[in-house]
């Protein structure tokens, strides 16, 4: 069985991303500035070119990520609003808004039973994302995120 999640451990990679394309993606470009380095002055017009589609690639790899990663966010500030919106007092209904995203994103981490007292102390003493995850008693792990 798995290790349960927690503060330490929760953090997640994406194997695909991480630990293949990333590395080939540098290792592309670092292959074509040595060649390059190489090779100057001969075919500059082509390393040069090769250097920049080399930096564009990276660049289209990280875009992709932080738009997965935006589409999760705003994923999980829509269910964590609903979860607030079912485990808070009505009377605290409307300080919901006041809420970051960051502080919703950390949010999603504490279980049902301590979610309406930590969201009182994060509103306030407004606590920052790592300060949220750090004071959460009984972890609820989140093992979909990307």
């Amino acid at each position: 069985m798995a290790v349960p999640q927690n503060f330490k451990n929760h953090a997640r990679y994406h194997p695909p991303f991480h630990f293949f394309l990333i590395p080939l993606l540098l290792l592309n470009l670092a292959f074509v500035i040595h060649a390059t380095i190489h090779q100057w002055p001969q075919d500059r017009g082509l390393n040069l070119w090769l250097i920049f589609v080399s930096i564009m690639l990276l660049l289209i790899a990280a875009n992709g990520r932080a738009s997965a990663m935006k589409a999760q966010d705003r994923v999980i500030r829509l269910e964590e609003r609903l979860r607030l919106a079912a485990l808070l007092p009505p009377a605290d209904h409307h300080r919901i808004n006041e809420l970051s995203v960051r502080q919703l994103i950390a949010l999603r981490f504490a279980s049902d039973d301590e979610l309406p007292a930590l969201v009182h102390r994060t509103l306030e003493h407004g606590l920052d994302s790592k300060a949220i995850k750090k004071s959460i008693v009984n972890w609820r792990p989140d093992y979909h995120r990307v």
